[in-house]
């Protein structure tokens, strides 16, 4: 396994681990009526999680042009981080719609 392939799996891990914790973050706001602070850490999720994706569909684009990639794992473990982070930050958009429902 070489340094590059480790920049990419670690490059998805780190990013949407930063969106969850973003997305976390902005949900603990939600709670308390910040909801201005709420949507800047989406904001801010919503960034983490775009820099996790455009890792993942560089990756994609080379395998399409025959530069395939090794799957074990790794890349397995750093998709999955992608796919909860995703999931999450979905669910939390959702909350805070409740949040604010509430808050009126």
């Amino acid at each position: 396994m070489d340094d590059q392939y480790l920049n990419v799996v670690m490059g998805i891990i780190m990013n949407a681990g930063n969106a969850k914790g973003l997305a976390h973050e902005a949900l603990e706001a939600a709670k308390i009526n910040d909801f201005e602070k709420a949507n800047q850490l989406m904001t801010a999720s919503n960034q983490s999680l775009s820099e996790a994706h455009d890792v993942q569909s560089e990756m994609l684009t080379k395998e399409a042009q025959g530069d395939h990639t090794e799957m074990n794992l790794y890349m397995v473990h750093a998709q999955d981080h992608l796919m909860t982070a995703i999931t999450y930050q979905d669910l939390v958009k959702e909350l805070i719609i409740l949040y604010k429902k509430d808050a009126k």
